[in-house]
């Protein structure tokens, strides 16, 4: 029974419910591998905060919920990611479970997000400013040495839109170190995701020059030996002309 109990695949938390009696239950706002993430009210302050559950077979000897809670506050400066606050425990049908409280951000995903617009894809000019927001919030944390190693359209927050983004990023993986090749991986990864919020491979020959120079076809190869740093994307973005005909 014992490991059945630990391969929980849904905490099922309701509106209401209560956590720890300082935290109520407000909604469901994702789930993943690792566990499931909601907003919580902090009873006592009236702020609302986001709650990341970790399945107890998916962070054994919490390695999982340590790592994440260390690199948040590690980067804690990097103004993409959302702040971590602090760690409670809760047993959940007796079991112990890790729980991770942090800011709530209020947005949408951006896989939801470029559903508003037609043809539920960017034009080439928001998705060129989408591209130097996330190209600046990622360079902050490849700065410091490390690496987000989970970028799509699921793990990146709108928060706010208009002349430019504001954006923040969810979750992190462990790939392991923040080597040459886990960054590179953001980097195509970064890249990806800008193919896919201008329409992916049915709008890709339509594109304009300067927006394929910079997709490359999604050649990871060829996006890692044109911009071997981020800091090289984010200077070509601040640096390129558009011709006219792309205005």
């Amino acid at each position: 029974m014992k490991n059945v109990k630990l391969k929980l695949t849904s905490f099922d938390y309701q509106p209401g419910d209560t956590l720890l009696s300082k935290y109520r239950i407000v909604d469901k706002l994702g789930e993943g591998w690792e566990g499931e993430v909601y907003r919580i009210h902090e009873v006592n302050t009236d702020i609302e905060r986001a709650a990341k559950m970790f399945f107890p077979h998916r962070n054994i000897n919490n390695r999982a919920s340590r790592f994440y809670a260390r690199k948040l506050h590690k980067l804690r400066r990097c103004h993409i990611l959302i702040q971590y606050h602090n760690e409670e425990t809760i047993y959940f049908d007796g079991v112990p479970v890790t729980v991770l409280i942090s800011e709530y951000v209020q947005g949408e995903l951006l896989s939801e997000f470029i559903k508003k617009f037609p043809g539920k894809r960017l034009t080439p000019f928001q998705a060129i400013h989408l591209l130097y927001a996330l190209t600046k919030g990622l360079e902050e944390i490849h700065l410091q040495n490390e690496y987000h190693g989970d970028l799509h359209l699921d793990n990146v927050i709108v928060n706010r839109y208009g002349l430019g983004f504001e954006l923040k990023l969810l979750d992190m993986f462990h790939w392991g170190a923040p080597t040459a090749a886990n960054r590179n991986y953001d980097l195509c990864s970064l890249i990806r995701i800008i193919y896919d919020c201008l329409g992916g491979s049915k709008q890709y020959a339509k594109l304009p020059p300067e927006l394929k120079y910079i997709c490359c076809g999604l050649k990871e190869s060829l996006i890692v030996k044109r911009f071997r740093k981020l800091s090289a994307l984010r200077t070509h973005l601040e640096k390129f002309t558009w011709k006219e005909r792309t205005v």
